[in-house]
């Protein structure tokens, strides 16, 4: 359980940190190019979910996600026997849920920040989620059945 923690933890603490940092160091509006034209560091506050849905609804902004993250701790406290391959994705989940989480409640916003100006802008803790999702979604696509039969 404790690699599990340390997955929860890490993803919160790198994604406050970079957003300390962004917040600390820019203005908002302010974009900063990495390689011009093609990936910027912008300061930008969402107050919606991804792609700025569900904007301005602050609560369910905070309890969607409240509720998400008890049912993936308790998953994961339920199930710990279960494979790492499932178990660190569900962990990178919920600490990137929780490090937007800490924002919304804090501030009422999400500070995001990476700009590849073909895409929204994003911040770490959605990358968390965003790869959290896609091995989980690999896992249950092509390694469920074998850890279900014990290979």
């Amino acid at each position: 359980m404790l690699l599990y923690i340390a997955v929860i933890a890490g993803a919160v603490a790198l994604d406050q940190l970079v957003k300390y940092l962004v917040v600390h160091g820019m203005a908002l509006g302010e974009s900063i190019p990495v390689i011009e034209g093609i990936f910027h560091i912008t300061r930008y506050h969402n107050t919606g979910a991804a792609f700025s849905s569900f904007e301005g609804q602050r609560l369910l902004l905070i309890a969607m996600p409240v509720v998400l993250i008890a049912v993936g701790l308790g998953y994961m406290i339920t199930h710990r026997d279960q494979s790492r391959m499932l178990l660190v994705p569900i962990a990178m989940i919920i600490g990137g849920g929780i490090g937007n989480l800490i924002d919304r409640i804090a501030a009422g916003y999400v500070v995001d920040m990476f700009d590849f100006r073909v895409f929204p802008i994003f911040n770490v803790a959605d990358s968390f989620v965003t790869v959290g999702c896609i091995l989980l979604c690999i896992y249950i696509l092509f390694f469920s059945e074998r850890d279900k039969k014990g290979n």
